[in-house]
């Protein structure tokens, strides 16, 4: 785990022991000057075009792996819901109250209060110019909200979606053996947003796909938030 060293100048250089997913030595990066997060997501081209789903999972892959090699945990959780909300003003707070500096401005080089360098990848931030459309992505209105329902194991329970579309609450018949990804489904048979457009919320933390109401420990009557990306 990387550590920070004390200069002659009163600032602070990392001595962390490498990059995190994209290989290589970090440069020497002085973190006592913090800048705010650039609204700018930087732009990229996959090595072959891939779908969201395809992305998600890569996405999956590292966010899942790399805590289990250094770096603090709740560290990586903060950078993760801050790379992947689309508002601005959300992915600043978050970074803010996990004391996260950003030399650059970018989320791809961050370091914590500790000194430990947490380093990006750019598929991580942004969606690359050549994502191409999935069926997978697609959910057809014809009883398939109910289905999705009737899969899920668990106790029912009732609770409320806000959409950051709609300014009214929608009440939603769960049951909590019911995933993230299960009521993204749901939201998009009803709104017609695509999962990929939504990022689910729950007292501040962002919401993976894979946990299921259980796992969120949200209480019958109580507001999940969906974040809905309506830019193209």
């Amino acid at each position: 785990m990387g550590g920070c060293v004390s200069r002659t100048d009163g600032t602070r250089s990392s001595s962390a022991g490498g990059q995190f997913g994209t290989g290589g030595n970090p440069a020497a990066v002085t973190i006592g000057k913090n800048k705010p997060l650039s609204g700018d997501r930087p732009k990229w081209q996959s090595e072959t075009a891939i779908t969201m789903g395809q992305l998600r999972s890569k996405r999956d892959e590292y966010w899942e792996t790399q805590p289990a090699f250094d770096g603090r945990r709740e560290i990586w959780d903060a950078l993760r819901a801050a790379c992947e909300t689309e508002d601005q003003a959300l992915a600043q707070a978050i970074v803010d109250g996990a004391n996260i500096t950003l030399p650059t401005g970018s989320l791809a080089d961050a370091y914590d209060e500790l000194g430990n360098h947490y380093v990006i990848p750019v598929y991580c931030i942004s969606l690359p110019t050549n994502l191409i459309a999935s069926d997978d992505e697609n959910v057809t209105s014809d009883g398939s909200k109910e289905n999705i329902a009737e899969q899920a194991s668990g106790e029912d329970m009732l609770i409320k979606i806000r959409l950051s579309t709609q300014q009214k609450d929608i009440k939603m018949n769960v049951r909590t053996g019911e995933t993230i990804s299960s009521i993204k489904k749901r939201v998009q048979a009803d709104h017609n947003f695509p999962p990929s457009k939504q990022r689910c919320f729950f007292a501040g933390k962002l919401l993976y796909d894979k946990l299921t109401i259980a796992d969120t420990k949200i209480s019958k009557g109580f507001v999940i938030q969906i974040i809905i990306n309506t830019e193209d």
